[in-house]
């Protein structure tokens, strides 16, 4: 799952080399954390959050197949 949102990600900003993708295990679930170059914030949310809530539909998908809940949080880069 990481590797597919990094991928996609990677694909649409600016700044690829900045978009790094972490992996954590709670008791909610697995939270993936997506960080990005704070220029291409409005790349990878998208018009309305249309590109964010397409990536958490993808992983919803892969997390009903693997019975594991996924969430999806998109940070700016420090």
């Amino acid at each position: 799952m990481v590797e597919l949102i990094e991928y996609i990600a990677k694909s649409i900003v600016e700044f690829p080399d900045k978009v790094l993708v972490t992996q954590e295990e709670s008791e909610k679930g697995i939270e993936l954390r997506l960080s990005v170059d704070n220029k291409d914030m409005g790349r990878i949310i998208g018009r309305g959050g249309k590109i964010a809530n397409a990536m958490r539909t993808v992983l919803k998908a892969i997390s009903t197949k693997e019975n594991k809940a996924v969430f999806l949080e998109i940070v700016e880069d420090e």
